[in-house]
Formats: structure tokens, sequence, C-alpha cells
């Protein structure tokens, strides 16, 4: 979860502009780096998921999360059909990527590879049911899982793209070279976002390479951060103390909580 709210903040300022500098060299944190949508939904869908542990139905506890955590920070940076979510929250038919950024809570509390993926759909599906918004999200929950337990760069590979029929075999390099632009989808964007994890040789190398393909910035850094955390075991914590800088109490609170967990 710190994965993807780092990997936000680090991409917040650079979200649909390609990185003009040397290769993988940019800012990570500036005055202008802040938290956006990807951050917050992220805590409310941790948040949702303590509900769930207590006796909440899945669907009602996301669904009540993300509308009141879309209520407290209005000015996050939701796309307009999630904005008007938030004021009644029926599911859309949306194919973005917004059910694939907030999901990263769920490959950790939960126990096994099967509640993961399911657990995953039903987070996406209070609002972003369209099959590619399911499919985003539970490829994105099957990578952190596999990451967190051990699973090799290969095997996350093969099993992603054999599952959701994601082509894993570009490289950053490759995409950046064909022209890649700006897409705020799950297929124009998850599958970079995880190649920037593979490409990866640390966490912070995951955050550069995912900001420097251009595009959706913030959430191919929050998708590629979550994944990296969970590979490479944990988020610096330099990182992690200028991460925290930038968001405010009730966001701090919640990793004060993440933190404290259970494991």
């Amino acid at each position: 979860m710190l994965g993807a709210m780092v990997g936000d903040i680090c991409g917040s300022v650079y979200e649909g502009r390609r990185y003009a500098g040397g290769d993988w060299d940019m800012p990570l944190f500036t005055d202008r780096s802040r938290f956006t949508d990807d951050s917050v939904l992220t805590a409310a869908c941790f948040e949702a998921l303590r509900d769930i542990r207590a006796g909440s139905e899945a669907h009602d506890a996301f669904r009540d999360r993300f509308q009141e955590y879309g209520k407290r920070y209005p000015r996050a940076g939701y796309g307009r059909a999630f904005r008007e979510w938030i004021g009644n929250p029926v599911p859309y038919g949306s194919w973005g990527n917004g059910s694939a950024m907030r999901v990263s809570p769920i490959a950790w509390l939960c126990d096994n590879l099967e509640n993961t993926l399911e657990m995953a759909e039903k987070s996406a599906r209070v609002s972003h049911d369209h099959p590619e918004g399911v499919k985003g999200a539970r490829a994105v929950a099957m990578a952190i899982y596999l990451a967190r337990n051990g699973a090799s760069k290969d095997e996350i590979r093969t099993k992603i793209a054999g599952t959701c029929g994601y082509d894993l075999r570009r490289t950053l390099k490759s995409i950046r070279e064909n022209g890649y632009r700006w897409s705020s989808s799950c297929p124009g964007s998850v599958p970079e976002a995880i190649i920037a994890f593979l490409d990866s040789s640390d966490f912070e190398s995951a955050i550069r390479g995912a900001i420097w393909l251009g595009g959706d910035a913030d959430t191919q850094a929050a998708i590629a951060g979550s994944i990296a955390e969970a590979y490479y075991g944990e988020v610096p914590a330099a990182m992690l103390e200028q991460a925290r800088k930038c968001m405010d109490g009730h966001l701090n609170w919640v990793v004060e909580e993440w933190l404290g967990r259970e494991r």
C-alpha cells in the first residue's frame, strides 16, 4: 500500500507529460508534489478491508469507503465520471485504471491468491464494472500477491500474461520509442506500469521508469510502486518520509494504522 502512495506522490507533477531531462533522473519530490486520488482511494480500500473483517458486506464496504473518501477529498483529481459516482455510487461501466491503482491493500491482507482475486474484483465492480476494469484490478492484485510470496519476475510475467492476456514482453524503452501516449484506461496503462516494475532493479527505479514512460505518470508510478514494494521487501525509509510530508493528517493516520496492522 505504501508503495502505491509514494509512487502517486512522486508521479504527481509529471502526469500528462514526458520528462525531458536525462534518462530516469527526474526529481521525485518537489515543492509541487502532492497526493492525488490514487493515494486517497488506496487508503479507502484499506479502510474498507478493515470494515469487511469487522463483518461488513464487501460490496457495501468498498462502495461506502470510496464514496466517503471522495467526499473528504473532493479535489484529489478524479475523472469526471468518478466525480459523478461520488454523488451517485452506481457502477458506470468504466475500464479506467482507477480500479487498479487502489487495489494494493487487498493483495497484502488476503491469505491466498483465490481470495485476493475475488476481493480485487469486488473492489472494482462497485464503480469499474467493465471487464477490462475488473481485469486491471485483478492483474495488479495478482502481481503484488505473487511478488510478496516470493515469485520471480519471470513467474509474475508469465502468470499475468497467461491469465490477463497482457503483452509483457515489451520493454519501457520500446514502448516509449513507439510513441506511447497518455492513457487512463486499464488496457492502456496497467501493462505498462507492470513492465515498469519488471524492468526495475529496485523500488526507486520502478517509480522512475513508470514516470519516465510518460502518460498517466502518477497512476503508473502508484501501480509500479505497489508491486515493487512487495517484490523488493519495503519502501525506502527516506522516500516514505518525504512522501509523508506531502500527506495531510488523516492520510498520515492511515499510514500509521497500516504500519501497525497485524501481519
